[in-house]
């Protein structure tokens, strides 16, 4: 999975440079594998593409973002284990982060999410 940092725009309190622990699951293994197996999650994990989750066999409850190509938020749910999130309309990602952790952060629907490469180390 690659890394990144995630940052929302219009959310108070946060500034450019501020940013949220992201990592990218993109090719078909990782978006599959997902959360499983852990036991939480420090940041976010974005799935792309992606149109739908599931929490089965997942130890613990999970925030979801629904968001479309341009990365707005189309929907923000809290889904506990052993659930099916049906398929969103127009959804091409999906935010994925611990239980409460979207409502600290401020994101809700119609923001849009930045997706920031880290600073190489000095």
């Amino acid at each position: 999975m690659a890394a990144a940092a995630a940052v929302a725009e219009s959310v108070p309190g946060t500034r450019p440079g501020d940013g949220i622990p992201l990592e990218i699951a993109a090719s078909y293994r990782t978006r599959t594998r997902g959360l499983l197996g852990r036991d939480g999650l420090d940041g976010a994990i974005l799935l792309t593409p992606a149109a739908s989750v599931h929490t089965f066999r997942m130890r613990f409850a999970i925030d979801v973002a629904y968001l479309d190509r341009r990365l707005r938020v189309l929907a923000v749910r809290t889904m506990p284990p052993g659930r099916l999130g049906l398929p969103r309309l127009r959804s091409r990602h999906v935010l994925e982060a611990e239980a409460g952790a979207m409502e600290r952060w401020g994101l809700r629907a119609g923001l849009r999410v930045e997706v920031v490469a880290p600073s190489p180390a000095r």
